[in-house]
């Protein structure tokens, strides 16, 4: 096949609002679960005379040290589905935000592995706001997706730091300044030990874990082993048999394999894809390791061509 029958090369595609539809999958997903979550949120709030108090399922997934520390794990991810009743704005930005970056960081890391970064971050984000307020006295309990947000707002102007957005959607810069604002003003409220109902600890462990995730080129699904190849592994043979009596095999002849098989299957595979994603987002995003990939493939071409 050649380079310019593949797909991505054609002029026909999709169209405008097909490629809308197709794009962001998992954020879309994430933003349809945290609403739901916020209606359920909503659902189950504890209406008193003296006020309105927080309702079983907000206290059942919101981030409470104590708890965590008496084996209840799970709250370390799922305050990030969790966002302030008292406050539609908190969800709301929260949620265009996430779709403004977050489905470009989807295409460029694929929607697998953008989900587990995004869980990631979510988690990391948790982490380092329970280790900020355990020194403080009284009880600290934390809810919200900005942590996890702020690494897929890091990792975006990471890519794309000259970007122009608008601060408060009114003041244009670029997306790196942008950033670097909110990160260093997190910072001050940290360091200077100001008073302030914001998880700024949730900001800056997702901050420093979508820069590290960037600047280190870490990727989460490769953490995870491989079970499909144990599997296949586990179930071959592990003892073959021989009868005494059995003729001897032939000797193997050698076989010269065509020119077009200097390219196997398996590298032909990986460089549709990396040729596909560069078509999306530029050679300047690809990996060192698809980088890797095009030169092998130039290479062989170059010497099938001599």
């Amino acid at each position: 096949m050649g380079i310019y029958d593949r797909d991505y090369y054609r002029r026909e595609g999709p169209s405008f609002l097909g490629s809308i539809a197709e794009r962001g999958k998992v954020c879309k997903w994430l933003i349809v679960i945290n609403a739901v979550v916020f209606v359920l949120q909503l659902i189950t709030l504890n209406r008193d005379p003296l006020g309105t108090s927080e309702g079983e399922v907000t206290r059942m997934l919101w981030l409470d040290p104590d708890l965590v520390l008496h084996g209840q794990v799970w709250r370390l991810l799922t305050h990030a589905f969790l966002h302030d009743y008292n406050s539609w704005a908190h969800i709301l930005v929260n949620m265009v935000v996430l779709w403004w970056f977050g489905s470009e960081v989807e295409e460029i890391y694929g929607s697998k592995e953008f989900l587990a970064l995004y869980l990631v971050a979510a988690v990391v984000a948790g982490v380092v706001q329970m280790l900020s307020v355990l020194p403080m006295p009284g009880h600290h309990v934390g809810l919200g997706a900005s942590g996890a947000i702020s690494a897929v707002a890091v990792i975006f102007a990471c890519h794309y730091p000259y970007r122009q957005v608008l601060l408060f959607f009114i003041i244009p810069m670029p997306m790196w300044l942008m950033v670097a604002l909110f990160v260093g003003q997190d910072l001050l409220t940290f360091l200077l030990k100001i008073p302030t109902n914001i998880g700024v600890g949730a900001h800056l462990g997702g901050a420093l874990f979508g820069f590290l995730y960037y600047k280190l080129h870490w990727r989460v699904l490769n953490l995870w082993p491989d079970f499909k190849s144990w599997r296949k592994r586990r179930v071959r043979p592990q003892l073959r048999l021989y009868r005494e009596d059995e003729p001897p095999a032939p000797a193997p002849v050698a076989v010269t394999a065509p020119a077009n098989t200097d390219l196997d299957e398996h590298l032909e595979a990986k460089l549709d894809a990396v040729l596909e994603k560069m078509s999306q987002v530029g050679k300047e995003n690809l990996t060192d390791s698809e980088r890797q990939i095009l030169l092998t493939a130039s290479e062989i071409y170059r010497k099938k061509r001599t």
